[in-house]
Formats: C-alpha cells, structure tokens, sequence
C-alpha cells in the first residue's frame, strides 16, 4: 500500500527532460494515442470495449472532509464523509468509501501470485521492479496480457462491490512514466478501460489516480472523478478541478503543500494531508491534518 505523491517530482523531472528534447507533454500525449497498443508478433490482439456507462454510479461528495487510508484502516475522525481504504478491509458504514486495488505492479508480497509471463521483464530476462516500493511491474503491452491482467483484477473489483464499496481507486496508472523503455501511455490507457468497464458494470464509480498528463483523455476512458497527491506541491490541482467539476480528492504530504491546498483549493475540492506511509493511526509516524 503506498502513496505516489513523491512521483510528481519523477514527472517533473520527466518533463524537463521531454522539454530539452523538444518534446514536452503533448507530444507524450500525442505519441501515447500513436502508440501501438497491440500485442507482439505471434498474439492475437482484440479490442477493447467502450467504458460502460456509469447509469448508476455514485460519485462522492464534493468539497467534504475525508481520509485517505489505504495503508490501514483505523476509525475516521469526526465529520468524515469519504475515504479510501485498500480492498482487503471493510468499508465504513455509512460513508461514500473508495476501494483501493494496485492496477498496474504487485504488492511485494503478491508477486508469486501472478503468472510469471505477467511480470514485466527486461532484456534479460529480469523482472522490472519498482525499487521504491520493491513492487513487481505488470507487462501489459499486449492486448492477451492486459486482458489477463484485467481477469485478476476484476476479481478485487468484485470483492469491491460485495462488500459494499461505492468507487475504485486503480493506483499506478502512471507506472509507465516510470519505465518509459517499456510501456506506453496507450497501454496503460487500454488496460484502464477495461478496469473502468468491469466496475461500473458492478456499480462502482472510478477514481483517476494523479497521472495528470492523461487527464484530456479522462472522458473517453470513462474515468469519474479524481484521486489527486500533492496536486498543490505542483501546481496540478486546477487541472484536476477542470477536468472533473471539482470532484477531485487531495492528498498531501508535507506541511507546504497542506498550507497551499489550504489557501487555494479549500472552499472547492476535499483536502487531507496524510504521513508519505500512510500508516493507520496510533503506528508510528502517523500523521493525519486537515484545513
């Protein structure tokens, strides 16, 4: 379980490198629909589904006092109407509760778990790991692999909707600005369309973790509202707010980036900061602040 605030810095620095290269962020954008998001010689591609239609979905509560807890549950504060919470725990009776599933890497304890082919592998044959979070990344560059993937997943997303949750959280939509030698914006865009079209089929309306560069195609994905880190910390938050009517949910993590949600955003989105664990309360280091 983890946050991915700290990889704005990653996209940051990603678009100064993009800019030296006369690239910038559209051109990621613009490559990303180019992009083939085909299987390899030798696998049979088939498409996509459309998003199904959200007829009966239920996005959360604009503006409200939240909490963002997909590092362990612990009882919400007073005046909390929101939180997210990781799929293995029991939503909150009563509040607008967001199931957290990790989409595009496995949790290091849940490697074992995947098909090895499923594992993303460099060229020699190595699995590429996220080594902040020591986290297996998922190949989904084939059209077969993404429906794999997408199989397991639907199978957290249906213990999602049983145990009551109202949305879903696919964490890691940005992996492939991580690992750019390797996955493609079109990739990640085709495997979210299929997480998209099994929730809302199951009831639940779908959060667009960060990857603010993706953010134009929200529509066409089917995506709802918005999970937003450290949006504040880089000037990000307007683009959320603008893309989603300001259905958007802030987390920060550090005391600037509070004050500057605060000061900017708080009459408009649902503001939490949150320790960069998100470790439940009464753990060590746990921090939880709010305007």
């Amino acid at each position: 379980m983890h946050p991915w605030g700290k990889w704005g810095r990653v996209l940051v620095a990603l678009g100064a490198a993009l800019a030296v290269a006369g690239l910038g962020i559209a051109a990621v954008r613009a490559g990303s629909a180019m992009e083939s998001a085909s299987p390899s010689p030798g696998e049979q591609a088939s498409a996509s589904p459309a998003p199904a239609a959200p007829a009966s979905v239920a996005l959360p509560p604009e503006h409200v006092p939240w909490d963002y807890q997909i590092g362990g549950a612990y009882p919400p504060a007073a005046g909390v109407r929101v939180v997210s919470r990781s799929h293995e725990d029991a939503p909150v009776p009563g509040l607008y509760n967001i199931c957290h599933i990790n989409a595009f890497q496995a949790e290091s304890h849940e490697e074992s778990d995947w098909d090895a082919d499923l594992l993303l592998r460099d060229t020699g044959g190595k699995v590429v790991h996220d080594t902040d979070w020591d986290e297996a990344v998922l190949d989904i560059r084939t059209a077969a692999r993404r429906e794999r993937v997408a199989a397991r997943l639907d199978t957290w997303i249906d213990g999602c909707a049983a145990k009551g949750y109202q949305a879903l959280e696919p964490d890691n939509y940005d992996s492939f600005t991580r690992f750019p030698s390797y996955l493609k914006a079109a990739q990640a865009e085709a495997l979210m369309k299929l997480v998209v079209a099994h929730a809302h089929a199951k009831g639940l309306a779908v959060a667009q973790k960060n990857t603010a560069e993706l953010v134009p195609d929200r529509a066409s994905i089917g995506l709802d509202f918005a999970i937003a880190e450290e949006c504040a910390e880089y000037d990000e938050c307007g683009t959320f707010a603008d893309a989603f009517d300001d259905h958007v949910l802030v987390v920060e993590y550090t005391k600037r980036g509070l004050a500057t949600a605060c000061a900017g955003w708080s009459r408009t989105l649902s503001v939490v900061r949150r320790d960069e664990e998100v470790v439940p309360e009464g753990a060590d280091g746990f921090l939880r602040e709010t305007c």
